[in-house]
């Protein structure tokens, strides 16, 4: 039963309406996600079909080198917050919502450019109206990081049912661990280069 629509962990309704409820704070936005293999895998090809195409297409411009370790560097940083989640999962005894939760989360990363492109609309006015563009720019900063900070405790929060604080810290580890695993090896490739 768990494969059919309507099953337990099966059930699934509209995408789109689900990214929509859910980048409003919406908790039932969940409900229309799948909490199936298919289902994540589902979520997770757009997501690296997008990186694989460019990284093909830089190598073909001859990229080299260079291609090869940013595709490298954006697929982990695509999969590491989904390996890292489920063991933090795993430790909270959370796994078996873990499903439902990365299928959501992979398909509401895209609400976060969206987001970005508004406020970048947002801040271009008031750049326009006087706003100091590096202040223009800050702000689009701090507005887009604010929101995905808030959009990934939602989703922890209610996708994996924990409380606050441990959403929190769920979402501050993995983020640090990603970017310790994405620029980690950059820093140390050009500490040895420099020396």
């Amino acid at each position: 039963m768990s494969g059919r629509r309507g099953g337990l962990r099966g059930r699934t309704g509209s995408i789109v309406l689900g990214i929509v409820r859910l980048a409003r704070g919406r908790p039932d936005g969940m409900q229309q996600f799948g909490a199936t293999r298919d289902a994540f895998l589902a979520s997770l090809a757009p997501l690296i079909a997008f990186p694989l195409v460019g990284g093909m297409l830089m190598l073909l411009g001859g990229g080299g080198l260079n291609a090869v370790s940013d595709l490298l560097a954006t697929l982990c940083a695509l999969v590491a917050p989904l390996v890292l989640s489920f063991e933090v999962a795993r430790l909270w005894r959370r796994q078996q919502f873990w499903l439902r939760f990365a299928t959501a989360f992979n398909w509401c990363q895209w609400v976060i450019p969206i987001v970005g492109s508004v406020l970048l609309l947002v801040f271009g006015v008031l750049a326009a109206l006087g706003l100091p563009r590096a202040t223009a720019r800050i702000g689009v900063l701090l507005g887009l990081l604010s929101y995905a900070l808030w959009l990934h405790c939602f989703l922890a929060r209610h996708g994996l049912g924990l409380s606050g604080p441990r959403a929190l810290l769920l979402v501050l580890a993995v983020n640090l661990t990603t970017a310790m695993l994405v620029v980690g090896p950059r820093v140390i490739a050009l500490g040895t280069t420099d020396s």
